[in-house]
């Protein structure tokens, strides 16, 4: 697929799609390359969106992954707040939210994901999601609010998301209460002792934290407040109220044009799809192992790594994308990054100190190395990474001795 009569289309404009576009280009397609994104924003990266963007230590400019610029001289073609609303594999066509018909060769859908809404939650305007950079600037507007007029904020969900905004407005001095349903903060990617260290790192940052709470409803006060209603009968008043409760796969336009798809669009390690000629990467996808099972990875790494290797299918390569997946979360003055998945671990090993916030957990299973979560320990993480998986990689023997050096096992490495 390499001629210059070529038309790729590329349905979403965030970091899997850009990186599809750009692979496709750098890898000798010589066609056109159509890059569609419902926001009126060229290509920007979202993890600053609930730390640096929040509390003015990033601007625009430093938040824009490729300016419409810097696609022009690649032949890169952005489509700005323009959507696809259908695509017909048999036709190879297009149906474009003005109205128009566009033919393709080629298809990567980069849709990405939706955040989850609290049911009534759209009768307050005091009620938001973080998502997209639009969402980001409506939340920092918020909370400024919330300092001149003293509101507290409240925050639904103890994940990444959650976590995040609730230490920007705590670096912003304001009144944050931590809400979740769960019987732990980050209970699907942490361990119990992790977590219950997250707990006391939000708490001695002066959150409250409300422990397997549910929210029960939510009324609107005025235009700009609300009061956030819980099971066991009480309730708490929030200037701003940020529902960080995951993420919905945006597969209705996969769906519609007949690709397989389970909780998203499912993809091997390619990128591909289950039609020729259309590949999908990012949030939007799950993957499915050669086990059978799938699996669902949200990350900029994912995003990356799948577009290449979709970009590449479309092109007739073959570059599957089976690395460690890795993840990072900043929050306060403390960098948590995750290499691999702890999910199934039968034991684990600390190493570190602890005491100075500068640690690691080694997850094991049936003493194979699995999963590494690291705290303020880059070293460690990036070892990590490269070790995972691999015949070099480290025993529980190992890791439990202070005096072995792990970094020799680099020298194993084929």
């Amino acid at each position: 697929m390499s001629g210059s009569r070529q038309h790729i289309l590329v349905v979403g404009a965030g970091q899997a799609g850009l990186q599809a576009a750009e692979t496709l280009r750098s890898n000798g397609f010589e066609g056109t390359i159509s890059l569609y994104g419902d926001e009126p924003y060229a290509p920007y990266h979202r993890p600053p969106l609930s730390k640096a963007w929040l509390t003015d230590d990033i601007d625009e400019r430093q938040l824009t992954i490729r300016d419409i610029s810097a696609l022009e001289r690649k032949g890169i073609t952005l489509r700005a707040e323009m959507g696809i609303e259908e695509i017909d594999p048999r036709a190879g066509s297009a149906r474009v939210s003005n109205g128009g018909v566009i033919h393709w060769s080629g298809v990567v859908l980069a849709t990405g994901a939706t955040p989850r809404k609290l049911p009534g939650s759209e009768s307050s305007g005091a009620v938001h999601v973080l998502r997209s950079k639009q969402d980001a600037i409506a939340i920092a507007a918020r909370l400024r609010d919330c300092m001149r007029q003293s509101h507290p904020v409240i925050i639904i969900g103890g994940g990444f998301i959650g976590l995040e905004v609730a230490a920007s407005a705590r670096k912003l001095g304001l009144d944050v209460t931590i809400v979740e349903a769960a019987p732990r903060l980050l209970e699907r990617v942490l361990s119990n002792d992790l977590s219950q260290w997250y707990a006391d790192l939000h708490r001695s940052r002066g959150a409250k934290l409300l422990i397997g709470t549910q929210v029960s409803r939510i009324e609107a006060v005025g235009g700009d407040q609300a009061i956030v209603h819980f099971a066991d009968g009480s309730s708490a008043h929030a200037g701003l109220v940020i529902a960080g409760i995951g993420v919905i796969p945006n597969d209705a336009l996969a769906r519609k044009a007949g690709v397989e798809c389970d909780r998203g669009v499912v993809v091997d390690d390619c990128g591909r799809t289950s039609i020729p000629n259309i590949v999908a990467a990012g949030d939007c996808t799950v993957r499915r192992m050669p086990d059978g099972s799938k699996i669902r990875l949200e990350s900029v790494q994912n995003a990356v790594e799948q577009g290449r290797s979709a970009a590449l299918a479309l092109l007739g390569k073959e570059k599957p994308f089976t690395e460690t997946p890795w993840f990072w979360s900043d929050q306060y003055d403390v960098k948590l990054q995750i290499a691999g998945l702890s999910h199934g671990a039968d034991s684990w090993v600390r190493r570190g100190d602890v005491e100075r916030s500068s640690f690691s957990i080694f997850h094991f299973k049936q003493d194979r190395l699995i999963a590494v979560d690291s705290i303020n320990a880059t070293k460690d993480h990036l070892l990590a990474r490269r070790l995972i998986g691999t015949n070099a990689a480290p025993t529980v023997d190992q890791v439990r001795d202070p005096r072995f050096d792990l970094s020799t096992l680099k020298s194993k490495l084929q």
